[in-house]
Order: structure tokens, then C-alpha cells, then sequence
């Protein structure tokens, strides 16, 4: 299950991000999104958990949770939608 994280600071490192994202269980990927310009952060990021159970306790726990003084949004990735 994909795991949609927004509202990061633009501050926050990779590690930082895995350290955020990794206690609700093991996961296949971790990746927050760098603008393809300047490499910085964009202040969202995605998660791969193979058990959907880990991906529904990370979304409880995290969704609304205040980090870097900025409260998190936190939900099932939806696919991309068709680009115009």
C-alpha cells in the first residue's frame, strides 16, 4: 500500500523522513520528492508498505501530527490523474 505524506518542511532530509515514516513497520520504498532543478525538497514525499495494516497505522498516527512545525497530511496514495 502507497502512503501519501504532505506538508513536510522543506527542511527535512531523507533520513529525517525515514526516521518519520519506518516505526509503523517495514517498507519497500521511501521517497521524498526533490525538485528536479535545485534538488531541494518539495515537502512531500511517498511510502511503500508491503503490509496494508503498517500503511493504516502510519496514516493514523501521522495524519494531523504537528512535525517541524507543520501539521501533516497523511493518506492512501491516489494514482496520478490524466494530464492535460
Amino acid at each position: 500500500m502507497k502512503v501519501y505524506v504532505g506538508n513536510l518542511s522543506k527542511e527535512m532530509s531523507e533520513t529525517e523522513f525515514t526516521a518519520l515514516v519506518t516505526p509503523f513497520g517495514a517498507t519497500n520504498s521511501v521517497n521524498l520528492v526533490k525538485d528536479r532543478i535545485t534538488g531541494e525538497p518539495r515537502g512531500f514525499g511517498f511510502v511503500e508498505y508491503p503490509n496494508a495494516e503498517h500503511a493504516k497505522a502510519a496514516i493514523a498516527a501521522l495524519n494531523g501530527k504537528e512535525v517541524g512545525g507543520r501539521v501533516l497530511r497523511v493518506n492512501e496514495s491516489q494514482p496520478k490523474g490524466s494530464r492535460s
